[in-house]
């Protein structure tokens, strides 16, 4: 093999190399535009269910302060009729003492 067809053997291989190579930036410049929209894309969807539960949550604070001010108007009626039935025991034992007291 002649120095010529030795240099022509270098630069046809080192031509496939840097093919190669330009064939590998080109994937690498595929790849990374596909996972930049990926991300996009996820970050989107993160804002969209992040939104959502937000809204969830107000709604489930709403609820809950409704059911608690529901809850402390039972308890307030509860309690009328509790301190009203305590003063009829009241008046009933008190009755029955007074009764009792007389025979």
């Amino acid at each position: 093999m002649t120095i010529e067809e030795r240099f022509e053997r270098i630069e046809h291989i080192t031509a496939g190399i840097a093919e190669e190579r330009r064939q590998d930036r080109e994937e690498y410049k595929t790849l990374w535009r596909d996972t930049e929209r990926q991300i996009r894309e996820l970050a989107i969807h993160i804002d969209e269910v992040d939104a959502r539960l937000g809204n969830r949550i107000e709604q489930f604070a709403a609820e809950s302060r409704a059911a608690a001010q529901e809850s402390r108007a039972a308890d307030a009626r509860l309690g009328g009729r509790i301190d009203a039935l305590g003063e009829r025991i009241e008046a009933l034992v008190s009755g029955i003492g007074q009764m009792l007291g007389k025979k």
